[in-house]
């Protein structure tokens, strides 16, 4: 089959969890001989924090206005047999209506946030990647999370059609190496910041190192403020990529998952660094 895929970053883990899930997706797909494309707006955000431009797996079509790669999209989708735009896509209502509006053989709207999604809307604010007529015409939903979401976006999205796709691990990248001594420690944690994280953060790491002197601590993640004031016997990395990531997990005795508020009181929802972690025997 020929996938077409609007998203948010494949070029780009940084602070971005979508990246390592759709790589290890989209090489399994092309090992039983599907053709990805992923259309990425060019951000530069993204662009500064790079891990690749070319992947075996996927082409990968970097644009930097809607409108100029539009055709080639347009092109691509009249020719494939599945049309998928995901959660946080930059051009997410724009890429929902080409979608729906193609002759593309299935459209599928795969929402990695669902709990967010659900959340915001709930609240009232605005979801930017979402049409204001919700999922509707979408032959399929897919949700990060299972549970109670799934009706939910039936009733809230208007959605006919919708399934649980749980988080996964690619074999391929995760799996145990020797320690590197730059990650070795008693306890450590990937994640990027989040306001709703931070105290879970501070309760289980933080806390304990300071409490702890004598073991050594690492913490990885992009947007961290006030990192003077941890302990010294915590060492922090802005960004280990994710060909670094089997070692960051496999020189550590533990390490913490924290999952963000709304996907924790929603549940069904278990994080991509789980399986990452226990692929690598952490």
């Amino acid at each position: 089959m020929k996938i077409v895929i609007f998203g948010l970053s494949i070029s780009s883990a940084w602070g971005n969890g979508h990246a390592t899930l759709l790589r290890g997706l989209f090489r399994e797909l092309h090992a039983r001989g599907h053709e990805v494309h992923f259309f990425e707006r060019d951000v530069p955000y993204y662009a500064a924090h790079r891990d690749a431009l070319e992947f075996p797996f996927a082409d990968l079509h970097l644009y930097s206005d809607w409108s100029t790669v539009l055709p080639d999209a347009a092109r691509l989708l009249a020719a494939a047999d599945v049309g998928m735009v995901t959660s946080y896509c930059p051009d997410g209502v724009a890429a929902c209506n080409l979608v729906r509006g193609s002759n593309v053989h299935r459209t599928v709207f795969y929402d990695m946030d669902a709990p967010v999604t659900l959340s915001r809307l709930a609240s009232g604010e605005a979801v930017p990647y979402i049409p204001p007529d919700g999922l509707r015409g979408f032959d399929l939903v897919l949700s990060y999370t299972g549970g109670a979401a799934l009706e939910r976006i039936r009733t809230v999205l208007g959605a006919s059609r919708v399934a649980s796709l749980y988080g996964w691990v690619d074999p391929d990248v995760y799996y145990p190496v020797p320690p590197a001594e730059e990650f070795q420690c008693s306890l450590s944690y990937l994640g990027t910041y989040s306001a709703d994280r931070q105290q879970s953060l501070e309760d289980l790491l933080i806390s304990p190192a300071h409490r702890l002197p004598d073991h050594r601590f690492v913490i990885a993640g992009a947007m961290y403020s006030h990192v003077d004031l941890w302990p010294p016997n915590i060492r922090y990395f802005e960004h280990v990529a994710p060909p670094e990531h089997r070692a960051f997990y496999s020189s550590g005795a533990l390490t913490l998952n924290v999952t963000r508020g709304t996907m924790a009181a929603m549940g069904f929802c278990p994080s991509g660094r789980l399986f990452e972690a226990a692929a690598c025997g952490t």
